[in-house]
């Protein structure tokens, strides 16, 4: 079997900015909402049995305690916060497992549920739905991979490889030294993804990175300002190596029987009335029924 890990907070902000304004019965913006639940009822019309999503309840976490520059739910726009708490109990009223996080994010969650899948001998492929880069760290060979669904895009360990220049072990070294935008550190001055890349490539971790350019087993251009800076940042690298590993220690539920899809709950065609989205509801049926012949 696979299993299908989304995430609902990068999905939530996709469909955003991608599809047409709509009001539920109340006159509150929900063009997301649906944009979200039509999309994992897309998935789940293809055949996929155990699917969960991840969510950030909150958009703080652990994290902005780290480092006081990390990401928060400033300037966010009303209308699509307003849509976080709604879309969790729309999902886990169509009956997909929804995992909401507070004090860790929701890549933690996918991390987590990764982790866990991959323990399990039944799953064939865990499939980590989001472009994130964040994900790439979790991405082991061909049997977890990294979905791009907007773009059609698979990446397994070389696809990893080939898009960053480092394995994914090497995933959180690189997001250290090159920083993060959308997650608001800056990384080490001087260092680009091709300078780190190539740097770890030979070294692996940043730990294993020597102080002394002299020392170096590798020819990088500014090499000795590389290393200087390096050197003089070594705290801040690390910290930001912290930020950018995921934790895997988010409840996520026992194991994968708990994800698999059974159809919607007998709260959701009201919901979607309040949605004034019946067709969801009806989709969601007809879904259901197939899989239930299958």
């Amino acid at each position: 079997m696979q299993v299908h890990l989304i995430d609902g907070t990068y999905e939530l902000f996709r469909h955003y900015f991608a599809v047409p304004a709509h009001a539920d019965v109340n006159g509150r913006e929900v063009g997301a909402l649906r944009g979200v639940l039509s999309s994992v009822l897309g998935l789940l019309d293809t055949g996929a049995t155990h699917v969960g999503v991840a969510t950030d309840h909150v958009v703080e976490s652990f994290r902005n305690g780290l480092w006081p520059g990390y990401k928060t739910g400033e300037g966010m726009e009303p209308a699509l916060h307003a849509q976080f708490e709604p879309l969790e109990e729309a999902l886990a009223a169509m009956g997909v497992v929804v995992w909401p996080m507070v004090e860790l994010e929701a890549d933690d969650a996918m991390a987590s549920a990764a982790a866990l899948a991959d323990r399990d001998e039944r799953v064939a492929q865990v499939l980590i739905c989001t472009p994130d880069k964040d994900l790439a760290q979790c991405v082991r060979g061909s049997r977890v991979v990294q979905v791009d669904r907007r773009r059609n895009v698979v990446r397994d360990e070389i696809g990893v490889i080939d898009k960053f220049g480092v394995p994914p072990a090497s995933i959180t070294d690189l997001l250290a030294l090159v920083g993060d935008a959308a997650d608001g550190f800056p990384g080490i001055a001087g260092w680009g993804m091709r300078s780190a890349a190539a740097a770890l490539t030979r070294y692996a971790h940043i730990e294993q990175i020597p102080d002394d350019v002299a020392a170096w087993d590798v020819s990088l251009r500014g090499a000795a300002r590389l290393a200087a800076s390096l050197a003089g940042n070594r705290a801040n690298a690390m910290l930001f190596k912290d930020l950018a590993t995921l934790r895997t220690s988010a409840n996520v539920g026992a194991g994968i029987d708990g994800w698999r899809w059974r159809g919607p709950g007998g709260e959701f065609p009201a919901l979607c009335k309040r949605l004034r989205s019946e067709g969801l509801a009806r989709r969601a049926d007809e879904i259901a029924a197939r899989a239930a012949r299958a």
